[in-house]
């Protein structure tokens, strides 16, 4: 998830008292693993957290998305020699 804070929130499927709930989302929550891009610790639009930072299969990854990416590329390609 590279760039999205409120559009990944499982709170807006999930917790009727938050601001966002019933806002249509992405459901990378449901995905096996899931490594979210961010620039730093703020929130998104909303303002509120966001639960998907927070869960068992997320992983966070701070830095400019473009640097991050290349970064992990590189990493799987040396891998996979």
């Amino acid at each position: 998830v590279i760039g999205a804070n409120d559009v990944v929130n499982p709170s807006a499927r999930t917790d009727k008292s938050s601001p966002i709930f019933g806002m249509p989302i992405l459901n990378a929550d449901l995905a096996q693993n899931v490594i979210v891009v961010k620039r730093g610790k703020g929130t998104g639009y909303s303002g509120i957290e966001n639960a998907l930072f927070y869960k068992d299969n997320t992983r966070l990854l701070y830095g400019s998305a473009q640097q991050a990416i290349g970064e992990v590329i590189q990493h799987v390609k040396a891998l996979s020699v």
